[in-house]
């Protein structure tokens, strides 16, 4: 286990070391203490970046939190129907959730921004990939997006990593 004051120093190293970011993923249950740490940090001078990489089921209440914090949000938003999410990822309530959050990480960093190299420094990613069999919640995932935050503020990610190939040859 590790102090904040462990973690801030680790955070600080990275910066010295010459990283981008602090990419800090699948965070959310050690939230309170990376709070600590990041406040740590940024009083001695990391000025890097920080990445909250998160699957999208976040609470308003931890993500206020972390206001001032957190620099980036990358953040998935799986699917729009609840019956979906219920089945993949026992979420039925994924949607409503996941729009919430969406809206204050928005409300949070405002629109995306760039540095002079191109690299992000303050915004929302949003990533969605797109499962075979389901283009209709993929569309409707990018409908809750635009109904939920200004799409011009956010990027989007969307993957098709998932693509099995059920395809039956014929060996004749």
């Amino acid at each position: 286990t590790m102090t904040a004051e462990e973690l801030a120093k680790t955070f600080l190293d990275l910066q010295e070391k010459g990283a981008y970011n602090i990419n800090l993923v699948t965070p959310t249950h050690y939230a309170a203490q990376i709070a600590c740490a990041l406040r740590i940090a940024k009083e001695k001078g990391l000025t890097l970046p920080v990445v909250w990489n998160t699957g999208g089921f976040e609470s308003v209440p931890v993500l206020k939190a972390l206001a001032g914090l957190v620099d980036i949000f990358l953040t998935d938003f799986k699917y729009a129907d609840s019956t979906l999410a219920g089945l993949l990822s026992h979420a039925p309530d994924y949607r409503t959730a996941a729009a919430e959050a969406l809206a204050e990480m928005v409300r949070q960093t405002g629109a995306v921004q760039f540095d002079e190299n191109g690299m992000l420094r303050r915004g929302v990613i949003v990533r969605h990939l797109c499962l075979p069999g389901y283009r209709k919640d993929s569309m409707a995932v990018l409908q809750t997006v635009a109904e939920t935050v200004n799409p011009a503020h956010v990027r989007l990610s969307l993957m098709r990593q998932y693509t099995p190939d059920f395809t039956a040859r014929c060996l004749s």
